[in-house]
């Protein structure tokens, strides 16, 4: 990061955690003397606007912050900038020392990364795959009540991290299988979204039932049910989710077959 300038202008980038810092809904904008971080520590991250987009340090200062989650409507590739803003902050703030010898690291010159002096040793932002996926069945979608919506009673796709020695195909089929006891075939790839909470990247995927009945993962999922597509819904993802997009694929496949 370099000192931020007076003449240095731009949309600003704030932020705490998940979190970005808006003025009456919008990120700031302007030249660096207008606001009270100049002098403080910063980077230019992308363009929005045709303008800089400056990520600044976060700093412990009293500012009210909103959930990234809250810009889901703006435009995909702003939503995205905002989410690479969000994710090189907290890969600073968790690489400020060196995982190979314990010393103090310094933020590289020429790339997204930190470097330790002391030993040679470079790391760079760690960004975890997770699968999200639409399972379907005839005119029927598989949908969860995971725990963490209980309140909120939102029915989702389902998800889960890959790991380690796992292609994206096989995460799917282990994850839906221990969720809901389901056996799935016929994966395809979807899309996928960054998914800065705090450093996913969500690869989605649509896939047909093959076999099973439906058995819940008490420790994570609440419910989980066959929806018909030709009905109403419960509750689901807001727009700007892989999985609301996911869902409304599935509605066109069945359209489509109808």
């Amino acid at each position: 990061m370099q000192t931020i300038q007076a003449n240095d202008q731009g949309y600003w980038l704030l932020t705490q955690g998940s979190a970005i810092y808006l003025i009456e809904g919008k990120l700031p904008c302007g030249r660096a003397d207008a606001f009270p971080w100049l002098g403080q520590q910063g980077m230019i991250i992308g363009t929005m606007d045709n303008q800089p987009l400056w990520l600044v340090a976060e700093h412990e200062e009293e500012r009210e912050y909103v959930s990234l989650r809250d810009q889901l409507v703006l435009p995909e590739q702003t939503f995205n900038l905002l989410s690479r803003g969000v994710e090189l902050n907290y890969f600073f703030k968790t690489h400020q020392f060196c995982g190979k010898c314990g010393s103090k690291t310094d933020l590289a010159q020429d790339e997204w990364a930190v470097h330790c002096d002391a030993c040679g040793f470079r790391a760079y932002p760690v960004i975890c795959p997770s699968i999200i996926v639409a399972v379907r069945r005839g005119k029927d979608i598989l949908l969860a009540n995971h725990k963490r919506h209980i309140e909120s009673k939102i029915y989702t796709t389902l998800a889960g991290f890959v790991e380690v020695g796992e292609s994206f195909e096989q995460t799917v089929a282990r994850e839906v299988f221990e969720e809901t006891g389901i056996k799935v075939k016929n994966i395809q790839y979807f899309g996928s979204q960054p998914w800065a909470f705090p450093n996913s990247q969500m690869v989605g995927f649509l896939a047909e039932y093959d076999s099973g009945e439906i058995r819940l993962q008490e420790a994570e999922i609440h419910d989980a049910q066959w929806f018909d597509c030709r009905q109403p819904l419960p509750e689901i993802p807001p727009q700007g989710t892989i999985a609301r997009k996911l869902i409304e694929a599935t509605l066109a496949i069945c359209k489509r077959e109808d």
